[in-house]
């Protein structure tokens, strides 16, 4: 592993091997998943939901993963800033299935994944040298835009999500159990999207570290996002939902935009 270009502050050998981990768990759960859905997802609510996901893991979580891990082994900055944001898709997609599945057995396996991913992010986050990656980046990347754009959306969902959680549990509001789940989801990282916008808006040293991965994380998530659209005619027999297309293209642009301004401040610096 030829990390000695990036900056680092410990070996992160260990976090290679707790990524390959959580990547062979992932694959094994997903493929499972798409091979034997009806026995995996015994409730058809969430079989069709809980299949997309599936497709979206192998396709696009899992290439990513793979992808961030090599470019950082080979000694590439943007491999090094997108790996925690690889490990937040898998956090998120599995909070969601965690609570989903808690009555069934793959339950365990879920938790384990959410607890693999999350303490990988805090390893990698924690061996990184915030200091160095700031000089390289302060002025490059738009630290205000995409501060600004994080902060919007995690204080956006987790006031809008968390009241649709709330009004859930109290009976106000019918939600499905795949939209209870990822609401669940949503609630728990937002302030994760808000907290590292914020920084990154004051132009904080932590702020470039994690803004790089989070805005990554959420690019990739509206890119699940039309996956998941594009399938589930076929596989729940339901219209195209034109309207949510819509909603969601629009703000995936919001997102998108700051993203790419970024990756091409990080190949410049």
């Amino acid at each position: 592993m030829d990390t000695s270009s990036l900056p680092l502050t410990r070996n992160i050998s260990t976090t290679y091997t707790l990524s390959l981990i959580t990547a062979f768990l992932m694959t094994v759960v997903s493929v499972d998943g798409l091979i034997y859905s009806s026995s995996m997802y015994p409730v058809e609510e969430l079989l069709h939901s809980s299949v997309a996901t599936d497709v979206v893991n192998v396709f696009i979580v899992l290439p990513v993963l793979l992808w961030s891990m090599s470019m950082a082994r080979r000694g590439k900055l943007i491999g090094l800033l997108f790996w925690p944001g690889a490990m937040f898709i898998a956090t998120y997609h599995y909070i969601a299935y965690t609570v989903a599945f808690m009555t069934l057995w793959q339950f365990v396996i879920y938790l384990l994944l959410v607890f693999l991913s999350g303490y990988t992010i805090y390893r990698l986050l924690s061996s990184v040298d915030s200091l160095s990656i700031q000089e390289q980046l302060a002025g490059r990347v738009p630290e205000r835009f995409a501060g600004g754009v994080l902060t919007g959306f995690g204080i956006l969902f987790f006031f809008w999500r968390g009241s649709l959680v709330v009004q859930s549990i109290m009976g106000l509001a019918v939600l499905s159990q795949p939209e209870f789940v990822t609401a669940i989801a949503d609630v728990l990282l937002a302030p994760a999207w808000a907290i590292a916008g914020m920084f990154l808006w004051r132009k904080k040293a932590f702020g470039y570290v994690a803004g790089a991965g989070l805005l990554f994380q959420l690019s990739v998530l509206f890119i699940g996002l039309f996956i998941y659209f594009a399938l589930q005619p076929v596989l729940a027999g339901t219209p195209f939902p034109v309207n949510d297309f819509v909603a969601v293209s629009t703000m995936s642009l919001v997102c998108f935009i700051p993203f790419g301004l970024f990756v091409r401040g990080m190949i410049r610096s």
